[in-house]
């Protein structure tokens, strides 16, 4: 059993990422990933900026994937969210579980990441095409 949470300021790689839940002993791999999309509540976005307050934020990410492994029957458990500058398409935050079990899986992975988004200090800033920008707490987003 496995959970890691992580903030990273390069371009995640999924199947890496996918593979470190890897385990012969589950039969589901529940994955979500977050991505840079060009719009937000009517406006065009061209690009987003993330930032943290990384101390808080690690020990708050770890504390959820430890609530999910106790919570759910799962079996590993990963979450990585991005830093820094991103581009539209670019995948912002990462999570992922692996369980005997799909109904967990699901579960836990919605979870983690419903978690992340309203308790852990990371905040995005918005490009706007109008030429303005605007910081937002994540769990808006």
């Amino acid at each position: 059993m496995s959970a890691s949470f992580s903030l990273s300021r390069s371009v995640l790689d999924e199947a890496l990422l996918a593979a470190t839940l890897d385990d012969e002993s589950c039969g589901a791999l529940v994955v979500f990933q977050g991505r840079v999309r060009n719009h937000n509540e009517g406006r065009r976005v061209l690009r987003l900026e993330y930032e943290a307050y990384e101390a808080l934020a690690q020990k708050e990410g770890d504390r959820i994937l430890d609530e999910a492994m106790a919570r759910f029957a799962i079996v590993h458990a990963g979450c990585v969210h991005r830093l820094g500058l991103l581009s539209l398409g670019d995948a912002a935050v990462w999570a992922g579980v692996s369980a005997h079990h799909r109904g967990d899986a699901f579960a836990a992975c919605r979870y983690i990441i419903d978690e992340v988004k309203a308790r852990v200090p990371i905040w995005k800033k918005e490009f706007y095409a109008d030429g303005e920008s605007g910081w937002v707490n994540c769990q808006l987003g």
